[in-house]
Order: C-alpha cells, then structure tokens, then sequence
C-alpha cells in the first residue's frame, strides 16, 4: 500500500485540495476511507459543537450536515438519491442502471434525501444536548466511511457500467478490512470510555455495528437488484450507516 492512498482517498472523496499526483490513481480511496471520515467528522462536530454553543444544538447539527455535504462535494448524497431512485421502483436491472446514470432525481430519490438528512439532523440535535454527544457524531462520520470500505473486497461484484465500481474492486484485503474495523473500534470505545465512561462506550459501539449492518443490508439489497456495486451504492451505504449510527447512539446516550 502505498502511502499516496491517503491523498487519493481525500482526492475522491472531498474537496480537500491534494498534490497532483494523487489523482492518478483510486487505489487508495477505500482503504483510506476511515481516515477521511476521522478528519470530516473531526471538522463537522467542531463546527456543531459551536453552533450548539452560540445558537442551539439544531442550529449546531444543521451546520455539521451542512458542512459535510460542501466538504463531500455533495457525491455521497447524491448516490443515495440515485440509489434510491433505481432500487426503489419495481424496475429490471436495465432500467434501474439506466435511471441511476441520469442527472436528474426522481421522487425515490427526493424522498431519502430528504428523510436520511432530517433522521441525521434530529439525531445530531439530541446527542448535541447531551454531555459529552459529539463524540458519536464524529464517529457516525468515520462509520460510514468504513462502510464503504467492503465493496472493495475481493470478489465483490461490480455492476455493470460502473467506472468507479471497477476502479476500487479489489482494492482492499480481508487483512486491511479487518485491522481498520479493529482501529476504528478501538479508538471509538476508548475515546467513548474516557469522555463518558465505559457504559456509554458499549453504546457507541453498538450504534457503529448497527450503522455498517444497515450499510451491509442496502449493499446485498443493491447487489441482487443490480448484479453488483456501484459508486452509487457506495455512497448511499455511507450516508445510511451514518444515519443509522446516529439513530442508534441518540437512543442509547447518556
């Protein structure tokens, strides 16, 4: 693994601006994935923290949401309402990929961006009013990065016509796999232990298995409909682990 993977991770999948040699390559942008989620949620609770503080914790987490979509350029949530719109529908495999090529957004794909922003948005609000509720925020962010991570394992279809799909298919290894999701939970319940307490770790914990459960769920569900994965299907599975991790930690917290 080279050590450019962190610049063409942040390449993809921010607009953060990065050397030109780490456009190059896509590599990296899976397995490097966690990493961009530490330093987006990083940037998220802080700016959520302070709204919280100057304005109130709904103001504070409609800024996270809001900066996490400038920073993401807006591509995670606009392949879950591509997603949305090809899955939704009772279509062939044809039509569904054909729908998820196209520029506009039909009304599947409205209404989960809509309902995963405001389940995302009052989840951050709750946990904000409670002590010590930024650090499942920030996770929520690393969590659906991690995600992602699994559609870049080997032997995972891609469907057919996804330019990014085939571009990370087999980019990540079970080893890399499984030492991220061991970091990731590592560092979250020892933060989560030292902030709040070992309870509150256990919580964290749980909302982070929940969250990738449901991103594994909606990646089968894409698989079977449209024989494979897609950048598509990568983001809408980030966008749901991360609105899931929030629902979960907003109803155990504390």
């Amino acid at each position: 693994m080279r050590w450019t993977g962190p610049f063409e991770s942040a390449a993809v999948l921010t607009v953060l601006r990065v050397p030109a040699a780490a456009t190059t390559s896509t590599r990296g942008v899976l397995p490097w994935a966690p990493l961009i989620g530490l330093l987006l949620g990083g940037a998220a609770t802080g700016v959520a923290v302070l709204g919280a503080m100057w304005i109130s914790s709904f103001a504070g987490a409609v800024l996270a949401v809001a900066l996490l979509a400038l920073l993401t350029r807006g591509l995670h949530l606009d392949g879950l309402a591509d997603t949305a719109d090809g899955l939704g529908p009772l279509r062939d495999r044809e039509h569904a990929l054909r729908v998820m090529r196209q520029s506009d957004v039909g009304p599947f794909g409205v209404s989960a961006l809509v309902l995963t922003l405001l389940l995302q948005v009052a989840c951050a609000s709750a946990l904000l009013g409670a002590d010590g509720g930024w650090l499942p925020l920030c996770a929520a962010v690393v969590v659906g990065r991690l995600a992602m991570v699994r559609t870049g394992l080997p032997g995972v279809a891609v469907a057919e016509g996804s330019s990014l799909g085939h571009a990370v298919a087999g980019t990540v290894s079970w080893a890399w796999m499984g030492g991220a999701s061991v970091f990731v939970a590592a560092v979250v319940s020892a933060a989560a232990w030292l902030v709040s307490g070992p309870a509150d770790a256990v919580r964290l914990l749980a909302a982070a298995v929940v969250g990738v459960i449901t991103a594994e769920v909606l990646h089968r569900r894409a698989a079977a409909r449209l024989g494979g994965t897609t950048g598509d299907v990568m983001g809408a599975m980030g966008e749901l682990a991360t609105a899931a991790h929030l629902l979960v930690a907003a109803a155990l917290w504390g």
